[in-house]
């Protein structure tokens, strides 16, 4: 995988080879926090890269290495995370061609539906 500039917003992830559906991509990474902290900073924080996961803990990718934090929303995503546990995991949802931008429907955010959607999808539900 590599990161470099997105069509979406900023830069994106990008795989350098073909994936096969509900294939395992990895894990998202980062400073393991609790919820309340990972709502304290993304009220302030301009870059939110927190997910939220089980036990009242969050994961703060703001300094992960694994490029899993450039995963850009699409209202028509080509990826999806499962929480397992303190864990959340990044699959395929159907083949994906060498050279793809990785997508993820970021679902419910702290955003509130408040940030207009750049993911170019025919089907954008025009906000986050």
């Amino acid at each position: 995988m590599e990161v470099k500039p997105s069509a979406i917003e900023g830069r994106g992830l990008f795989t350098k080879v073909a994936l096969r559906p509900r294939q395992k991509i990895g894990e998202y990474e980062g400073e393991r926090i609790t919820q309340r902290e990972g709502r304290m900073r993304a009220k302030i924080q301009k870059w939110i890269a927190i997910v939220e996961v089980n036990n009242g803990k969050s994961i703060d990718g703001a300094k992960e290495t694994t490029g899993f934090r450039f995963i850009n929303h699409s209202c028509t995503p080509n990826t999806f995370m499962r929480i397992i546990g303190e864990r959340a995991e990044f699959y395929t949802l159907h083949p994906i061609k060498a050279g793809t931008e990785l997508t993820l429907d970021y679902g419910d955010s702290h955003h509130n539906g408040k940030l207009p959607c750049t993911c170019g999808s025919r089907k954008c539900r025009r906000f986050l």
